[in-house]
Formats: structure tokens, C-alpha cells, sequence
């Protein structure tokens, strides 16, 4: 009896794996496609979201993410510009600030850039923006981040009401690096399933 219910409870487990190996394929596939397709569309703010800022200046990583959003500003894809990421372990200097001074020293009008730099998470991020956004009666966003990013930030974006056009930074250099781009992805495969279970 007990070799029996061994025996059923190995192959129940066995099952379990394959189906759990099946569907995190399947979502780094999702993630990985859209991490490549450039969405860019007309919105109500762009939304740029932090990362690593290193004594006021830009990381390589936010400089080609802000330097994205410059471009499609310029290209007249939306008139605000939203940038969030809070002071991490530098009490100086939050991202969304460091943010916020690189794009009006490129030319943005300081009146055309919203700097959230409340959030320590992804998730805090996207919630505060959508409060911004939904208090503004904006109804669309125009997100940029890096490609692996893109698969979550659209699906929280739209989760909280806000239809998410996304658009890769095309010079991220976490992209360009065969192996970070893999393992940032893995991450996001594991971030994804915590935000679909736990609301992460």
C-alpha cells in the first residue's frame, strides 16, 4: 500500500515539474518576444523607470533608458515625462531626481517632467504613476525600460487601468550582454509568476 501511494505520489510530482518546466518555457518565451518589439505610440506621459544611479549621475543602464525617452519626447510621442526610482542606498540622490536633471540638462522643460521618486519597487513604481496619471485623467502610457522589463511593466500597467504601450531601450546594456539578458530574464520569469500569485 504504501509503495503504491509512493509510486503515485512520484509520478503526481513528476507531473507537476513538467508542467511547471512548460509554463515558465512558455512565459520566457512572452517575455523575450516583447522584450524585441518596439510598441511606441502616441500617449498621454512617458514613463521611464529607475535604475541605478551613481552620485547624481546616470548608470550606464538609466542613462540608455532616459536617452530613449528623450528621443521619442523629441519625436513628439507624449508632452510629459514621468521618472521614478527612489534614493536606494544613496540618501542624496533618488533615481527619478537624477532622472528628472539629465533630461532638462538635454533640453526637457522641467514643467513637462513629473519625478516620482517615492517608490522602492517595479511595483511601487507602476502604482504610483498610475495614481499620478489616473489624477491627471491620463489614460495611456508610454513606457520605457529595459526589453526584458517590458512583459510585467505592461501587464501592471494594464492590470491598474492604464493601456501600456511599451518601447525598449535599444542601447541597454544589459540587453546587449547575451548572458545579464538571459539571467535578467530568468528573474523576470520568477518576478512574473510572484506578481500573478502574490500581487508583488
Amino acid at each position: 500500500m504504501i509503495r503504491k501511494i509512493l509510486k503515485y505520489s512520484f509520478w503526481i510530482v513528476l507531473g507537476l515539474v513538467a508542467m511547471a518546466t512548460l509554463y515558465g518555457w512558455s512565459l520566457y518565451r512572452d517575455i523575450r518576444n516583447l522584450a524585441v518589439r518596439d510598441d511606441a505610440h502616441k500617449a498621454d506621459a512617458i514613463v521611464v523607470l529607475g535604475a541605478a544611479q551613481y552620485n547624481g549621475h546616470p548608470s550606464p543602464v538609466l542613462k540608455a533608458r532616459l536617452d530613449h525617452a528623450l528621443a521619442l519626447y523629441k519625436r513628439g510621442y507624449a508632452r510629459a515625462i514621468i521618472t521614478t526610482g527612489s534614493y536606494g542606498l544613496d540618501p542624496n540622490f533618488s533615481e527619478a531626481h537624477v532622472g528628472t536633471e539629465y533630461l532638462v540638462q538635454q533640453g526637457v522643460k522641467a514643467n513637462h517632467i513629473i519625478t516620482e521618486q517615492g517608490s522602492v519597487t517595479t511595483r511601487d513604481s507602476i502604482r504610483a504613476s498610475v495614481a499620478l496619471m489616473q489624477s491627471k485623467g491620463w489614460k495611456n502610457a508610454l513606457v520605457v525600460s529595459d526589453g526584458f522589463h517590458m512583459y510585467r511593466l505592461k501587464r501592471m500597467f494594464e492590470d491598474a487601468g492604464i493601456v501600456a504601450y511599451t518601447s525598449p531601450a535599444p542601447e541597454s546594456p544589459i540587453e546587449s550582454a547575451p548572458t545579464q539578458r538571459y539571467w535578467h530574464s530568468l528573474r523576470e520569469v520568477l518576478l512574473v509568476c510572484a506578481y500573478r500569485l502574490f500581487n508583488l
